[in-house]
């Protein structure tokens, strides 16, 4: 996907460390001790405010190319990352999460995958082959993707976390479809997690979603934070506005970020890469001052100019 040009993000780069020693702007929220990190409602457990997306980026099979992805993980893990989510959709990708994740050696994961198939029979199935593909004993979470078949497969996600196969169970959906559907599964049901897209290119969960998950007390993942990567092509040849200063921002990857896991429903965003630099910068929202709500609105106008 479009990004940034390596000489644009290197002039951004070159200013984080007068960025870092300058004195703190009024509406830039203080930085905390540590990176930035959000309690699910459901325990309290907390996890870092930015993971990691696989959808085609991580669709490789073994090799030279799977290889290479290799490095996208370790600049993950060591910018403070955990929770990856993947899901059988994605072709190669739960496959190469298992074989890659070991090799990263992260001090902790959070894995999160999806069943996407009908009927109870082909679910379980399904779910036994992501346990087989990722190597583990346990999920931290399974998600019905895009709702597919959603009440059939909660059921068994309740048994199996009952049973401590998942900790945590989710329900999802993308690219700002069946809101209103999604709506009337979180009123029905509790769901530890749910997720759906959300960006400057598209706010719509701002109205009904987000607020519905923090009334009901789910965790929110937030998918195509960059707009499947359109953002940079917007922004393109653009400078930063001035108020990125007042979040710490060296690049429009953080600023993307930023906005999306400032929001107070969010839990985590999701952002997908093939590349190491990218994801570098990606991780890099995790830490420094986040915007508060009046700067988001500024955020929100200034970013709708260029769209």
């Amino acid at each position: 996907m479009s990004r940034q040009t390596d000489t644009d993000r290197r002039r951004a780069l070159q200013g984080i460390a007068a960025l870092a020693c300058s004195a703190a702007l009024p509406r830039g929220v203080a930085a905390p001790a540590s990176l930035h990190e959000r309690a699910i409602p459901a325990t309290g457990e907390r996890i870092p405010a930015v993971g990691m997306g696989t959808w085609l980026t991580f669709d490789v099979a073994a090799g030279m190319e799977r290889d290479a992805r290799l490095a996208v993980l370790r600049e993950f893990f060591s910018g403070g990352g955990a929770l990856l989510d993947s899901s059988p959709m994605y072709g190669y990708a739960e496959a190469a999460l298992g074989e890659l994740v070991p090799k990263a050696g992260p001090a902790k994961v959070f894995n999160a995958t999806k069943v996407w198939t009908p009927t109870r029979f082909l679910g379980v199935r399904q779910m036994e082959e992501s346990f087989r593909l990722w190597g583990v004993k346990r999920f931290d979470l399974m998600q019905v993707h895009n709702m597919l078949d959603w009440e059939t497969h909660l059921a068994t996600l309740k048994e199996w976390k009952a049973a401590g196969r998942v900790r945590y169970v989710g329900i999802t959906t993308s690219h700002g479809r069946r809101h209103d559907d999604l709506a009337a599964a979180m009123r029905r049901e509790r769901f530890d997690f749910v997720q759906f897209s959300y960006s400057f290119a598209d706010r719509d969960a701002e109205k009904r979603l987000l607020p519905l998950a923090a009334e009901r007390g789910a965790a929110v993942i937030v998918n195509r934070p960059f707009d499947g990567g359109d953002l940079f092509g917007a922004v393109k040849g653009k400078a930063l506005p001035g108020w990125a200063r007042e979040i710490d921002c060296a690049n429009w990857a953080q600023v993307f970020l930023k906005f999306v896991i400032s929001h107070p429903a969010v839990t985590c965003a999701i952002p997908a890469t093939t590349n190491p630099a990218h994801m570098r910068e990606d991780v890099g929202a995790l830490a420094g001052r986040l915007p508060d709500a009046a700067l988001r609105r500024r955020m929100g106008d200034d970013v709708a100019r260029l769209l």
